[in-house]
């Protein structure tokens, strides 16, 4: 088994042209528009201490050493997709591994892979919040617990709906921290105007029973409370509830269960958005 550095490489920034620079700026102020009244405060505050629309593509080593003296996080180039144990590892040490392309101009709105952009843009400014920085390590070691036990399925929902696809409450309504909609122009106002996707309150046995699909928008978020109860969640010994999990079937995306609430558009609940600066801040 190949170890976590076995798949870390050189980012190699100077190679990247200047047309590549100019897609990155076109990416950051369509979404940097786009998200102002969308996001949660602690990803607008990140994207603001980071500096991430700097002049084209980040260097990963400038903004890591900004990154490493807030939360000890750094952002590490990968050639692609790692394995899980590599993955789940980097995560363990507070190493986040960004993809090193960026997207041609054919593909602004969607492609497969994770690119420069989704990865930077879309994950790295959360990890300037003390809060999801631990929720991401713990995260990481979670799956190095998990990958004996047969569950990698249901960790992986985990990661999936919160991570890539989180909205949570606030004074305003659901506000947005999932990678996969910030650095989507149509999951952005999908996940918060649209009426056609379920929205429902966050419970980690159910998001775990629940399958996703990576081909479409979304038809289904879960809203956290706070990220303090995300890493509450996280922190707890899974073995538990990984043995309940075993007998039970999966539950579709567009199944309703008794208990399940459909929160509509734009409802608010009056809670807060995450810490940011050691305070708490409203979303705005």
């Amino acid at each position: 088994m190949e170890a976590a550095k076995d798949w870390i490489v050189d980012q190699g920034w100077s190679r990247y042209t200047a047309d590549e620079h100019a897609v990155w700026l076109e990416l950051y102020e369509r979404q940097a528009r786009l998200l102002e009244g969308r996001a949660c405060a602690a990803f607008l505050h990140g994207l603001d201490v980071l500096d991430l629309r700097g002049e084209g593509v980040p260097d990963f080593a400038r903004i890591s050493d900004r990154l490493e003296a807030l939360t000890g996080w750094r952002v590490v180039p990968v050639a692609g997709l790692v394995p899980d144990a590599a993955f789940f590892d980097m995560l363990a040490a507070r190493q986040f591994p960004a993809g090193r392309f960026i997207r041609g101009r054919a593909r602004l709105d969607y492609l497969q892979e994770p690119d420069v952009f989704h990865d930077v843009f879309g994950h790295v400014p959360m990890l300037t919040d003390p809060i999801f920085a631990d929720y991401m390590q713990a995260y990481g070691q979670g799956g190095q617990r998990a990958r004996g036990l047969g569950q990698m399925h249901n960790l992986a929902r985990l990661y999936w709906y919160t991570v890539e696809f989180g909205l949570m409450r606030t004074a305003e309504g659901p506000r947005i921290y999932g990678a996969g909609i910030v650095s989507s122009a149509k999951e952005t106002v999908h996940a918060l105007e649209d009426p056609a996707p379920r929205r429902l309150d966050f419970d980690l046995e159910r998001l775990m029973r629940t399958p996703y699909r990576i081909d479409d928008l979304q038809a289904l978020y879960f809203i956290i409370p706070s990220l303090e109860t995300l890493l509450d969640v996280t922190q707890r010994d899974f073995a538990a509830t990984y043995e309940r999990l075993r007998d039970l079937p999966d539950i579709g995306i567009g199944a309703m269960l008794p208990g399940d609430e459909d929160i509509g558009v734009g409802e608010a609940t009056p809670t807060h958005c995450s810490p940011v600066g050691g305070a708490v801040a409203e979303a705005d």
